[in-house]
Formats: C-alpha cells, sequence, structure tokens
C-alpha cells in the first residue's frame, strides 16, 4: 500500500501503457473500438457529378453487418439518391462536405412505411430514408442540400417531391449540427418514433410552399433544442397524422422564421397531443402564427405549456383553433370533434403584429378548455375601423385553420368564443395606428377571469366587450 501511495503517477503510466500494448497485440487499435468507414474506400467519388447512392450504401450496410460504427462523408460533394439508414449506423456529414440530392426522381424509389397514417398513399420519397431501425444519427458540421428548387410537380403531386429525411417507427434517433438545406417538400418528417434528440441543426429552406423545416408526427419522447430554422412554410411543427398522439415533446432555446407558422401543434391532429413544453425560442419575420395550437380532425390536445417567447415582425402571434375539419385516416371512420384543453401561454413579447389578431375559439358546443394567458406583451399595426369592430365572424367549423382564416376580427388584440376557464393575466396590448376596435373581444366565453389588463384604446371604445353568455 505504500508503494502505491509514492508511485501513484508511475503506477498510473504503466497501467495505460500495458492496456494499449493488450490492445495493439490483440490487432486492434482504439480507433477500430469505436468503428469508422470512409464512403471513398467503398468506391464514392464526391465530385457532385458521379452518382454515389451505391458506394454510400455499401458503406452503410457494411458498417451495419460489422455491428454497427460511422459511416463519413468528407471532402468534397456526394451525389445521390435515396440512402437507407440502418441499425447502429450513424451517418456523418464532416465539416466542408455536402450531400447533395439527384435531380433525377428516378433515383429515388418508392417507401410506403408500413404504419397506417394519413398520407400513406401520397408521400413516398426521401433522400435520407429509415423504418423500424434502432439507435440511428446523422451528424457533422457539413451540409444536406436536396436542391428542391429544381423540382416542379404539379400541385398534389407528391411522388415528385422527395423530402430530405424521413424516419419512420424508429428507435433512439440522434440528428445533431447538420446543416439541411432546400427539399423539394417537408424537409425532415419523423413518424411515429420513439426517443428522438434534434440538436443544433442549421435549416435554411425557404424556397416555396409545403417545406416545412421539422415534422414531428405521432412520436413519443422528443427533445429539440439549439436549431436554427428558416423555412417556407411551417418551422417546427407537430403532428397526429397516425392514431398514436405526439407526447412527452420538449422544444427550447430555438430560432425560427417561416413563411406560414413558426411553433406549432396541428394542423394534423387525427393522434391528438399530450404533455408538450416550448420554451425560450426566438420567432421573427413569420407569415401567419408565431404559436399555433389547433386541433381540427379530431384527437385531444392536452397539458401544452408554452413560454419565454420572443417575436418580431410575426403577422399573428398566437392562434388557438378547435375546429371540425374532421379528415379521416384512410380505411378509417372520422373520429368526431375532438377537444383542446390545459394550455398555459406565458411570458411572451411580440412587435410588429399585423391587423388580424390573435384568437382563441372553438366551435359551437364544443369549448376550448383551460387555457391560461399571462405576463403578454404585443404591439399590433392596427388600423381596424368601426366596421371591423362590428363585423360578425363566420365559424367556419370545417375549414382549414390558419391565424388569418376569420379575416380582421371584431378585437385587434385578442378574439375569443366557445371557450370555458379563461384565464387573461398580465397582459398588455398597444397599436401603432390608430384602430377602433376593442382590445379584447369574449364571445360566448364562460368563466373569464382577468387581472392585470393594459390596452391601448381609441377615445370612447371600450377596452373590452362582452358578448352574450359570458360569465
Amino acid at each position: 500500500m505504500r508503494i502505491l501511495e509514492s508511485e501513484a503517477g508511475s503506477f498510473r503510466w504503466v497501467f495505460v501503457f500495458t492496456l494499449s500494448m493488450l490492445i495493439l497485440a490483440n490487432g486492434h487499435s482504439a480507433h477500430q473500438l469505436a468503428p469508422s468507414f470512409n464512403v471513398r474506400h467503398y468506391g464514392a467519388v464526391g465530385d457532385g457529378k458521379t452518382l454515389d447512392t451505391k458506394a454510400i450504401q455499401i458503406t452503410i450496410d457494411t458498417a451495419a453487418d460489422s455491428g454497427g460504427g460511422t459511416v463519413r462523408l468528407s471532402g468534397g460533394t456526394f451525389l445521390s439518391g435515396t440512402l437507407y439508414l440502418r441499425n447502429n449506423v450513424t451517418l456523418s456529414i464532416e465539416a466542408g462536405a455536402i450531400l447533395r440530392g439527384s435531380l433525377n426522381i428516378a433515383d429515388y424509389p418508392d417507401n410506403t412505411p408500413k404504419i397506417n397514417y394519413l398520407y400513406r398513399p401520397r408521400f413516398t420519397k426521401s433522400l435520407i430514408y429509415a423504418e423500424r431501425a434502432e439507435n440511428i444519427a446523422l451528424i457533422g458540421r457539413g451540409t444536406i442540400d436536396g436542391q428542391g428548387e429544381h423540382f416542379h410537380a404539379k400541385p398534389g403531386d407528391d411522388k415528385q417531391r422527395p423530402y430530405i429525411l424521413r424516419f419512420s417507427e424508429c428507435k433512439n434517433v440522434r440528428v445533431r449540427d447538420v446543416t439541411f438545406r432546400n427539399s423539394a417538400r417537408w424537409l425532415s418528417h419523423y413518424l411515429a418514433c420513439q426517443n428522438v434528440v434534434i440538436d443544433g441543426i442549421t435549416i435554411n429552406s425557404r424556397i416555396r410552399e409545403n417545406r416545412d423545416g421539422m415534422d414531428i408526427d405521432s412520436c413519443d419522447g422528443v427533445t429539440i433544442s439549439n436549431c436554427n430554422i428558416y423555412s417556407g412554410d411551417d418551422a417546427i411543427v407537430l403532428k397526429a397524422t397516425a392514431m398514436r398522439p405526439c407526447r412527452r415533446v420538449t422544444i427550447t432555446n430555438c430560432i425560427v422564421s417561416s413563411m406560414a407558422s413558426a411553433l406549432k401543434l396541428g394542423t394534423e391532429s387525427n393522434g391528438g397531443f399530450e404533455d408538450v413544453t416550448i420554451t425560450n425560442c426566438t420567432v421573427y419575420d413569420t407569415g401567419y402564427s408565431g404559436i399555433g395550437l389547433m386541433t381540427v380532425d379530431g384527437g385531444t390536445l392536452d397539458r401544452v405549456t408554452i413560454s419565454n417567447i420572443t417575436m418580431t415582425n410575426v403577422k399573428v402571434p398566437i392562434f388557438i383553433r378547435l375546429g371540425n375539419r374532421a379528415r379521416p385516416i384512410p380505411g378509417m371512420e372520422p373520429t368526431g370533434v375532438g377537444a383542446l384543453r390545459n394550455v398555459i401561454i406565458s411570458n411572451v413579447q411580440a412587435d410588429g403584429a399585423d391587423k388580424m389578431g390573435c384568437s382563441i375559439t372553438g366551435i359551437p358546443g364544443h369549448f376550448v378548455e383551460n387555457v391560461t394567458l399571462e405576463n403578454i406583451r404585443i404591439r399590433f399595426q392596427g388600423g381596424g375601423s368601426r366596421e371591423d369592430a362590428e363585423r360578425k365572424v363566420p365559424e367556419k367549423e370545417r375549414s382549414y385553420p390558419s391565424g388569418r382564416m376569420f379575416g380582421p376580427l371584431p378585437a385587434y388584440g385578442l378574439y375569443c368564443r366557445h371557450v370555458q376557464n379563461l384565464r387573461l393575466h398580465n397582459i398588455d396590448f398597444q397599436f401603432e395606428n390608430d384602430d377602433q376596435r376593442p382590445a379584447i373581444v369574449c364571445d360566448d366565453v364562460h368563466n373569464l377571469d382577468l387581472f392585470g389588463l393594459h390596452a391601448k384604446t381609441s377615445l370612447s371604445i371600450d377596452a373590452m366587450r362582452m358578448g352574450t353568455n359570458n360569465r
């Protein structure tokens, strides 16, 4: 014991040296303990012209057949069609490398997920695909370019527009640090996956409609953090197109911009949403909703908490909608009107909201329930007229939900209808241009708790107007 104490440093050195000698004596290296596979060793060229699909896939298959490992793309531009990730394989796009999607649609075979979900017959093509795989990852400081600006399909012809990434019913998924650019359709679709971590990725895909940045669909256990998303359609959107809830999802520390909605639950809601937390995000230059919560195809939206959000130049900062579009999954009957309840939105600041106003709406006989808005400060464009203030808002039960679906609302700040148990605490609404509408209008709202309202109004206009059946 005295020898160990007096010669501890030497003992540790001898131990490490001996361990290294044992590894070398057995014909292995420390590097080989975590196998790495370079696609160039399997025939990939990486010149941006040669189609490298086959070589990259052989590398992935070799890694998987060896028990797993990391497949590396480095030092070039690799042109490819569909690649299939397999169990225990990490695909690493190294800094300076580009994985570029082929422009030939024939290089993207049809892959129809086994799970029954809303779009099963339609969406079948992608650059990177995995189904029922486990322990898969996509990492690296490089770029994946879908070249989506070159795909010009007719509306509804989804087989001519591949995704960049599509994982169906996969477990233990990691996507980290990669830059994604210009998808021909939704950029990344995670369908019915479990235990997903998405961290530090960048998405730049603002080339046209139907280019969602990130679709988390009927998944269970998802963490999204430190991402920067600039998309032509919804930026981060949760869906439930299968009869499974999208649940246990956390989104934090993200910067997002969208031509549609930035942080969204819905539109597709068949399986419902449960236990979702969104916090510490910045939203800018967004065409529709900054925060959009909606269930219109059945399903229950329950226990959603959103906090610490800042927005600039977002048309409609908050949009909450329970509707009845009732679009069924193929082969199944419509599930009926869903439910939207137990929502808390707090600590939100927004500048540059337009004339439309925010809204919380259910439909006759079906209430949005238990919603709290707290510490909300929004600056609107204003400019509403007395005619806008007296306008009767249509129900539009079966319409596609959007922050602009009703047109200019009777309130410049917040319009609420068919709501039960609504708490509005510390609300600050202001406008840039004179507005003849009240700040808040409540119609068929039961059990309203209003505290700390500070709202700018025109002379002779009440800050708040209550419709019938308000209590």
